[in-house]
């Protein structure tokens, strides 16, 4: 649905599109002149004079977005961010017109500006998303069923061939251009005190969960402390520095620095390991669960 300006800023659009009309055209070589003046000298009055030409243009385009649902003067206001771009880049020496220069800027600058203020959800990210942006609504309305207005899987297969995308991406944005942003903090209905916030799911564990897995870690913690007392302080190092690191030592670092060979050190961890099994199995059905050999 498309905004409505109050009174008054309707009042001053008018005014400002009956002023705008009232500029008068320029002919080739004035256009030409205007921009060699504004881009050799810098002339300002040069740039107005230009601009001001061809807020018309501007005018003209905003118009055919207005129903995107946003102001028509801020639609304007960013038209006229392109025509002065266009003007700072426009070469007469190229021979173009700068309406037909300008056009491309004028329509770039409104259609970035719908596509980031259209709904809080970042609409179109890519080139071929804004086309589809653009362009389904045209699309759908000369193919889609005239009961439903919605399209069939044949009518979004011959919109994703027109527009070379995906069939699955002309069905997202079908949905998301039927759908509107809504507040979380809004009701679900004018009868219900429940708003859509009180029906998200908590994907966060429960409070029993937390005290639950927090006594499973302690005991475990308390496990693992009786079966390491029950070693050798050798026994001890090779346990804590290759199993209870983020990043365990090597065979050959540990026996380098206890002066034995990578394959003793391999055989005190197997013995270790076998030692705190045995103490652990003692309080739980499974010790694999706790402790796996690589």
């Amino acid at each position: 649905m498309a905004y409505i300006d109050d009174p008054q800023t309707q009042r001053a659009n008018l005014k400002y599109i009956r002023e705008s009309m009232r500029e008068p055209m320029l002919e080739r070589e004035d256009e030409f002149e205007l921009a060699r003046r504004w881009r050799g000298g810098e002339d300002e009055a040069a740039l107005h004079k230009l601009v001001r030409s061809y807020t018309r243009l501007v005018i003209s385009t905003a118009s055919k977005f207005r129903n995107y649902g946003l102001p028509m003067g801020d639609l304007v206001q960013e038209g006229n961010v392109g025509l002065l771009q266009a003007a700072a880049k426009f070469d007469p020496d190229r021979e173009v017109r700068f309406s037909t220069y300008a056009t491309w800027w004028i329509r770039s600058a409104i259609q970035d500006y719908i596509l980031r203020n259209w709904s809080i959800v970042r609409t179109g990210t890519t080139a071929a998303q804004k086309t589809l942006f653009f362009n389904l609504r045209r699309l759908r309305a000369r193919i889609a069923d005239t009961s439903t207005g919605r399209l069939s899987d044949e009518g979004r297969g011959k919109i994703a061939v027109a527009l070379r995308v995906k069939r699955h991406e002309v069905e997202s944005m079908e949905n998301r251009l039927n759908a509107s942003d809504r507040s979380l903090n809004a009701t679900i209905a004018d009868s219900s005190d429940d708003s859509w916030q009180d029906f998200l799911i908590d994907t966060r564990p429960t409070p029993e969960v937390v005290v639950r897995r927090h006594l499973d870690a302690e005991t475990r913690s308390r496990w693992l402390d009786k079966a390491l007392s029950e070693l050798s302080p050798r026994e001890q190092i090779i346990i804590t520095r290759r199993r209870l690191r983020e990043e365990g030592a090597t065979l050959a670092e540990l026996g380098r620095e206890l002066g034995v060979s990578k394959e003793r050190i391999r055989q005190l961890e197997h013995r270790a390991l076998s030692k705190m099994r045995e103490v652990i199995s003692e309080n739980i059905e499974a010790p694999a669960d706790l402790l796996v050999e690589p």
